[in-house]
């Protein structure tokens, strides 16, 4: 499989001092070429997910900011994000790649649930979250993915009891996990090796909640 190019690093450390349309517009056709290779790189990344998952859809997303409602205006992204979605509806959740100097990480889970999944995982965690904290708790899952990440609500979302013994988990409005990178891990040439070894050991959590989502609180499919 094909690599990271160093000079994405290096454009990106650039537009991060020099982040307007004059100095991008001169420079864009060394971005376009970057970027295709990028694109390659993430259709590698695909494949290597269909061997052991089901993807339904991959995207690069573009760097071109929106700032109609951001404080910051610069008008360029700094990195590259990728995003592999898994096949609905019996698979759930999403892979994410997170390419930028200093700052590059490899994200799984459940980034923007619906309103209707959020208060399902809520619901199933309220009866019973032994089985997601066995998974968590797992030494090789932590190795790969450390702890639950993600925004929360600050006491208890509407509904639920805020002394609940598993409100800790209740009350996420996002369940995700992430794992940092190194700017030579990125560039390393066994970096696809690194990932697809990331995503495949995310799949406890994924097929718990796969279960979850597609099951109601007795446990029958939904599908």
């Amino acid at each position: 499989m094909s690599g990271i190019n160093s000079k994405v690093f290096q454009f990106f450390s650039k537009l991060a001092k020099n982040n307007n349309r004059e100095w991008f517009e001169c420079r864009k056709t060394e971005f376009k070429a970057l970027e295709s290779e990028v694109k390659i790189f993430a259709k590698e990344i695909e494949s290597a997910l269909q061997e052991h998952d089901k993807i339904e859809k991959a995207k690069i997303f573009r760097i071109y900011r929106d700032v109609r409602f951001s404080k910051n205006k610069s008008p360029y992204k700094t990195h590259f994000g990728m995003a592999f979605h898994r096949k609905k509806p019996p698979l759930r959740g999403g892979y994410y790649i997170h390419l930028e100097p200093n700052n590059s990480f490899l994200g799984v889970g459940f980034w923007g649930p619906s309103a209707a999944d959020l208060f399902r995982i809520r619901k199933e965690l309220e009866v019973d979250a032994a089985e997601l904290r066995e998974i968590m708790a797992d030494p090789t899952f932590k190795s790969y993915w450390g702890t639950l990440q993600g925004d929360e609500v600050k006491t208890a979302p509407k509904g639920f009891n805020k002394e609940h013994p598993n409100i800790d988990l209740i009350k996420k409005k996002q369940y995700t996990f992430h794992h940092r990178l190194s700017d030579q891990q990125v560039l390393d040439h066994n970096f696809s090796e690194l990932i697809d070894d990331h995503f495949q050991n995310i799949r406890p959590y994924f097929d718990y909640m796969s279960s979850v989502l597609t099951t109601d609180l007795n446990g029958e499919s939904i599908l």
